[in-house]
């Protein structure tokens, strides 16, 4: 068994509130967990309005696999214009 585990840093720009940041990452959230079948939640700055930083995992039998699907978790992120990836890393246990 294998735990492959994203953590990423996003920049969102052009929100005022904390409320709209939650809108927009609560539906960021939602379709990456039916797009990948993975867990994932938001785990820090969450009082901060432009800033988020997501955790992500996904358990498989197989550790290519595990990185295959956070790797197109993370192409996902990178290319929607809503937010900037700052930085990430993924470990794998």
């Amino acid at each position: 068994m294998v735990t492959v585990v994203l953590k990423v840093r996003l920049d969102i720009p052009g929100i005022g509130s904390l409320k709209e940041k939650r809108r927009i990452l609560k539906s960021l959230i939602a379709r990456l967990k039916n797009d990948f079948n993975i867990s994932i939640s938001e785990v820090d700055d969450n009082d901060r309005i432009r800033s988020a930083v997501l955790g992500a995992a996904i358990v498989s039998n197989s550790n290519s696999f595990g990185h295959q699907v956070i790797n197109k978790v993370m192409f996902k992120l990178e290319s929607s214009p809503e937010y900037h990836v700052i930085e990430s890393s993924i470990e794998s246990y």
